[in-house]
C-alpha cells in the first residue's frame, strides 16, 4: 500500500528547524506528495521532497556516529531482517518474535481507544519488521495510523516494498533526525524506538524529543544493546556483542539520560543483548 504523506497530513508536521507550520508546494500524485518542497511559514526554511518521500532532516547536521550508522544501514538495508531472523536465537537463545513481542507489549496498544484517528510513532523504523506486531496488537477497527521516520533511504526502501506486499492499515514514512523530530508537541499516543539511540551522537537529546512529541503520559518505548548482567556469555556471544556496538565503549540502557519529569520508569532486559526502557512525562 502507499506510504507517504498525503495531503491532510502537512498539517501534523513542523518544522524541524524552528517548529512553524509547513505548506507544501509541488506536485501531488492521487493526494499524496510527490516532488517539491515543504515550505516553513516561520524561518522560511525549505525541505525537499522526492519520489514521494519527504526529507525532514538537514543534511549537515547527520555528523560522527549518525553517518557512520546511516552509511552500514544504507549499505545493507536487504540483508538486515534476515540476519536479525538468524542471528539472534543463534547468539542470544531467543526468537526475534519473542524479543520484539518483550517490547512492543509495553506500548499498551491494547487500551488505544477513539474515534479520531490515533497515531503511533516508530523513530528509526527501519525496513518495518516491528509493523506486523504493532498492527496485530492493536484493537480490531479502531482508527490507527503509523508513522515511521529513518535516516536511512534505503531502510526505508526495504520498508516500502514491506508495505507493499503485506497487509497494513494507515502507514507514514519520511526521512527525519531523531535529534529533531518534524513534529509538533504531544503529537503521538505511543512513541517507540528500537535499535538505535545508543549510536546517535546526542542519546540525551533524542530522548528528549521522543517525550517531546508524545502526549503526557503515554508509554515511550526505548529499545538497544546492553549485555544482560546476569547473562554469561561464551566467547562468540562476547566477541558478537562486541561488534554490534563497535558505536559505543559502554553501551547500556541511559537511565542517566532521561528528561525531567519523566515517571513510571522501567529497565528491563528483552533478550541477552538488549534492554527495553518505558517511561512516560507527566502533564504539564
Amino acid at each position: 500500500m502507499p506510504s507517504g504523506l498525503e495531503a491532510g497530513d502537512v498539517a501534523l508536521l513542523a518544522c524541524p528547524a524552528c517548529g512553524g507550520t509547513l505548506v507544501f508546494h509541488g506536485q501531488e500524485e492521487a493526494g499524496r506528495l510527490e516532488s517539491g518542497q515543504l515550505r516553513c511559514g516561520g524561518c522560511g526554511e525549505a525541505w525537499g521532497v522526492e519520489a514521494g518521500l519527504a526529507r525532514l532532516y538537514r543534511e549537515d547536521a547527520v555528523r560522527g556516529t549518525d553517518r557512520l550508522m546511516r552509511v552500514i544501514y544504507d549499505g545493507l538495508p536487504s540483508l538486515h531482517d534476515p540476519l536479525t531472523t538468524v542471528l539472534t536465537p543463534l547468539l542470544q537463545s531467543v526468537s526475534e518474535a519473542r524479543m520484539r513481542g518483550r517490547y512492543v507489549r509495553r506500548l499498551e496498544l491494547e487500551a488505544l481507544e477513539g474515534e479520531a484517528p490515533v497515531r503511533v510513532l516508530e523513530v528509526g523504523v527501519g525496513a518495518g519488521a516491528n509493523l506486523p506486531l504493532i498492527q496485530r496488537a492493536l484493537p480490531a477497527d479502531l482508527p490507527v495510523e503509523v508513522w515511521g521516520v529513518d535516516l536511512s533511504e534505503g531502510m526505508l526502501g526495504q520498508c516500502q516494498r514491506r508495505l507493499r506486499h503485506g497487509r497494513f492499515g494507515a502507514v507514514r514514512l519520511l526521512m527525519a533526525d531523531g535529534h529533531a523530530l518534524p513534529f509538533p508537541a504531544e503529537t503521538f499516543d505511543r512513541v517507540l524506538s528500537v535499535g538505535g539511540i545508543g549510536g546517535y551522537r546526542d542519546p540525551g537529546r533524542a530522548l528528549e524529543e521522543l517525550a517531546r512529541v508524545a502526549k503526557p503520559g503515554t508509554p515511550i518505548v526505548v529499545v538497544d544493546e546492553q549485555m544482560d548482567p546476569d547473562f554469561r556469555p561464551s566467547l562468540l556471544q562476547r566477541a558478537a556483542f562486541r561488534a554490534i556496538t563497535f558505536y559505543s565503549r559502554d553501551p547500556h540502557c541511559p537511565t542517566e539520560l532521561l528528561p525531567e519529569g519523566a515517571t513510571d520508569v522501567v529497565a528491563e532486559q528483552v533478550s541477552p543483548f538488549f534492554y527495553s526502557l518505558t517511561f512516560r512525562m507527566r502533564d504539564a
